[in-house]
């Protein structure tokens, strides 16, 4: 499994705009529909990605505790389910209700939503401020698979408690590493 590790947002862009389906609610879901005044979380992840795979509860875990706080969580999948038949809607919404993903999962079918994030791997985090300015893009924390680090989740959790508290974000943010998104030819 070759790594690639994330092209890094620059701090204060504005979150690019969305709107796509959303395959646990059967509905089309935009950034307006998600977004939180304190802090909006969007992150890029798939089905077959072992690095997706490693974090997966630790990521269920992380967002059921910070939705309490009022942070705003969407997972998009930009796959090609044509090569990658595991990353299809059908099966996001499998994976989506087994592991009670409790965030709308979003299908990238186009891939555009991917590209004008500048997302290249899975998982990839962006965490937003209330104005929707990049304050955090980088890695869920140091775990990888088969590394043995416990999932903590401690490099996205110390940059949503900065936002939430008014506090700067560290701006020496570590890029994520995982999967390449599988880009349609």
């Amino acid at each position: 499994m070759a790594a690639t590790e994330s092209i890094m947002m620059p701090l204060g862009t504005k979150a690019p705009s969305f709107k796509l389906h959303d395959v646990v609610s059967n509905t089309n879901k935009s950034l307006t529909d998600i977004k939180s005044d304190k802090v909006t979380v969007v992150m890029f992840i798939c089905n077959h990605c072992p690095y997706v795979k490693n974090i997966q509860k630790g990521l269920v875990d992380l967002t059921n505790e910070y939705l309490k706080k009022g942070v705003s969580f969407v997972a998009i999948n930009p796959n090609d389910p044509e090569k990658y038949p595991a990353d299809s809607p059908e099966k996001m919404k499998e994976d989506a209700d087994r592991l009670g993903y409790p965030f709308p999962y979003l299908f990238d079918e186009t891939q555009e939503v991917a590209k004008a994030y500048g997302a290249v791997c899975t998982p990839e985090f962006y965490a937003f401020d209330g104005e929707l300015k990049c304050a955090y893009r980088g890695q869920f924390d140091d775990s990888r698979p088969h590394n043995g680090m416990p999932v903590t989740g401690v490099d996205l959790r110390k940059a949503l408690d900065a936002i939430l508290t008014g506090d700067s974000v560290n701006p020496d943010q570590k890029p994520s590493l995982g999967c390449s998104i599988k880009w349609k030819n």
